[in-house]
């Protein structure tokens, strides 16, 4: 087991503050793992079982808590007189109206409230309303490649040619059997689609939506619109509308497999509304739907590093430099870096096309070329970095 150490700290330093933790993700990504590594922590800190309360809501035996009164007494009735409580609620969008028992629980005295969760919805609606200015949201992503090596060990070379292919999820890291691992896979794949999406928005067209998944999952990088994929799947035989495209794409945002890139004009400084670019929580899961494609390399290699600075806390948009494109436009607390990404700028052709959006930016922000080539070619200021040792913060 890996310790998830950015998460980890983010609890504790969160720890007894009267604001409620919320880790959110997809499913699988480890979120529960992570509550059981803060469990040990606050053990190793004194705190004893008896201030313990952990409910996973996806356990058989919890079933009859998912009525949110019984919930609220079970727990009450657990605290611990003059102590904090710890109270971990797993999965807690499986209880309707959770949001009723959490807030009661959350204005007792000496109750610390962690909740995780696989679709966004329950932060949205009833529960911001309830919860208003007193939660804290954690995004919790599958492995880092990082993360990876140290759970998988043995050559890193090895780890990033398993880690390119077979995603982040992890478990994966501990199947060796390619079959095993696909159906694993498939298993996280089909619960997302069918209880997160389906179920939950009363989806009737599942073949309709599983042909936008494997649109978006084939265009990862490439700017994109709700009428252009309704258009392309309407051309294919599968009529649909932009509105219906847009209600799916809202539903895998919501689900965590999906991440939506704006667009910001660098020269204009402002954000942009029209097209997008979105991005895949894995890319396990790409290869699974779309299948392994060499040519495919460069779009995997963005996918991998738009989500490694969503890890390390950017917010992350397309860049716009007069006709031009910038992969990623990396803001955070103040600071900006430019990113370009390609497998390879070894050619000329391809080293001067990656070169021209950045110089075309005029500002003193750091700029940055990630690529797989191990030969530097840095060039006026913009300095060419390999993806694995970015990746492993190396650089």
């Amino acid at each position: 087991m890996v310790q998830r150490k950015q998460y980890l700290d983010k609890l504790i330093k969160a720890r007894d503050k009267q604001i409620i933790k919320v880790v959110t993700g997809v499913r699988r990504c480890g979120k529960s793992t992570l509550l059981q590594q803060f469990q040990a922590y606050l053990r190793e800190q004194g705190v004893e079982e008896r201030q313990i309360i952990f409910l996973n809501f996806e356990r058989l035996e919890n079933e009859p808590l998912l009525e949110y009164h019984a919930l609220y007494e079970y727990v009450k009735q657990r605290l611990v007189s003059g102590r904090t409580t710890y109270i971990f609620l797993d999965e807690i969008q499986a209880v309707p109206e959770f949001q009723k028992a959490v807030d009661s629980l959350f204005v007792m005295e000496y109750t610390d409230l962690y909740l995780t969760g696989s679709n966004a919805h329950m932060l949205s609606g009833e529960l911001a309303t309830f919860l208003s200015g007193r939660y804290l949201e954690i995004q919790m992503l599958p492995l880092s490649f990082a993360e990876y090596l140290e759970l998988s060990g043995g050559d890193r070379r090895d780890a990033w040619n398993r880690y390119f292919v077979n995603g982040g999820f992890p478990y994966t890291a501990s199947i060796e059997e390619e079959e095993i691992r696909r159906d694993y896979l498939q298993g996280i794949y089909h619960t997302v689609l069918l209880k997160d999406i389906v179920e939950r928005k009363r989806i009737q067209d599942v073949t309709l939506l599983e042909s936008v998944i494997r649109f978006l999952f084939d265009n990862v990088g490439n700017m994109v619109s709700s009428k252009k994929i309704a258009d392309s799947l309407t051309s294919f035989g599968r009529k649909t509308t932009s509105a219906t495209v847009e209600n799916y794409i809202h539903a895998l945002e919501e689900a965590f497999i999906l991440y939506r890139a704006g667009r910001y004009d660098v020269k204009g400084k402002q954000y942009l509304k029209s097209l997008e670019k979105y991005y895949l929580v894995d890319q396990g899961l790409r290869n699974l739907v779309s299948g392994r494609r060499g040519r495919d390399v460069g779009y995997v290699l963005e996918n991998m590093v738009y989500l490694e600075l969503r890890r390390r806390g950017y917010q992350v948009f397309v860049g716009k430099v007069g006709n031009l494109e910038i992969d990623f436009v990396a803001e955070r607390g103040g600071d900006r870096a430019y990113y370009q990404v390609s497998a390879s700028i070894l050619d000329s052709q391809t080293y001067q096309r990656e070169l021209a959006p950045l110089k075309a930016v005029k500002d003193h922000y750091p700029k940055y070329i990630v690529t797989m080539d191990e030969i530097p070619m840095s060039e006026d200021g913009i300095k060419q970095i390999n993806a694995m040792a970015f990746l492993l913060g190396e650089i």
